[in-house]
């Protein structure tokens, strides 16, 4: 089996970055999901609720910030913040310490979505753990919804869009991480840790799919109830909620690559 795609998300729910290769750390991929829109009371927002999301697209600076683009607007750069000034943000159940990005981040958004919304950064200081059902003590995230790393196969991939009336792109599932070869669709069900070259991953839990994986990745139109419909009808399930992926959380850190091998561990 080997790597044959790398992605990231800059800025939770918004659009994904891929990668030839990528650091890894325990919090997950190098600068993924490290900044998320909020509103003004600092709830977390997503395409669940704002699909247009899916037209922005964040660039991040080798430093942590980011560049944001949209079709309909000038781009802008958005440094990390240096205020000492924290917030608490919900990210599901899970109160956060965020930084607010600048007030001209916030505008820019706002615009976009003719709503008042507001830009976060995680620092690198800030600890924010996995659920310990399924982690181990120390092990921690960033604004993902639960875990580090989504990694899927392709030949599960390939076993879902034959049973769709038109196949889908891989991007509808958001991984982190994408593999080919292994030995059947659905496979990695069984996986409970990988070798990539130096680095192990432990396989914790199946990624339950929600309304995101039935939007166009691009624009965030609605395209009906698949692929959801059926992953229910192949009996992908998991606690009565649609499966594709499993969750991942690394066990050190280092490089990834595309191409690169991977073992069961």
């Amino acid at each position: 089996m080997r790597i044959t795609h790398i992605y990231r998300y800059p800025v939770k729910s918004m659009g994904g970055q891929a990668m030839e290769r990528a650091n890894l750390t325990l919090q997950g991929l190098s600068q993924d999901r490290r900044w998320m829109m909020v509103t003004p009371e600092g709830r977390f927002l997503t395409r669940r609720e704002l699909p247009a999301m899916a037209l922005v697209r964040a660039q991040p600076h080798e430093n942590g910030g980011v560049v944001l683009h949209h079709a309909d607007a000038s781009s802008l750069s958005v440094a990390v913040p240096t205020t000492a000034e924290r917030r608490l943000v919900k990210v599901w159940s899970d109160s956060v310490a965020a930084t607010p990005a600048d007030a001209a981040a916030h505008d820019w958004l706002s615009a976009r979505f003719g709503r008042p919304v507001h830009l976060v950064h995680m620092g690198e200081d800030v600890v924010r753990g996995v659920d310990p059902a399924y982690g181990r003590p120390g092990d921690t995230v960033g604004f993902a919804d639960g875990f580090p790393l989504l990694v899927t196969t392709q030949e599960s991939l390939d076993a879902v869009n034959a049973q769709l009336p038109a196949p889908i792109a891989m991007a509808r599932f958001r991984p982190n991480l994408v593999i080919a070869g292994a030995p059947a669709a659905f496979a990695e069900d069984g996986w409970t840790r990988l070798r990539i070259g130096t680095l192990t991953l432990r396989l914790v839990k199946p990624c339950t799919r929600c309304v995101i994986t039935t939007q166009d990745p691009e624009t965030g139109e609605s395209e009906g109830r698949e692929p959801l419909a059926t992953l229910r009808k192949m009996g992908r399930l998991w606690q009565r909620q649609p499966i594709f992926g499993v969750n991942a959380i690394p066990d050190g850190a280092g490089e990834v690559a595309v191409g690169t091998l991977v073992e069961l561990a």
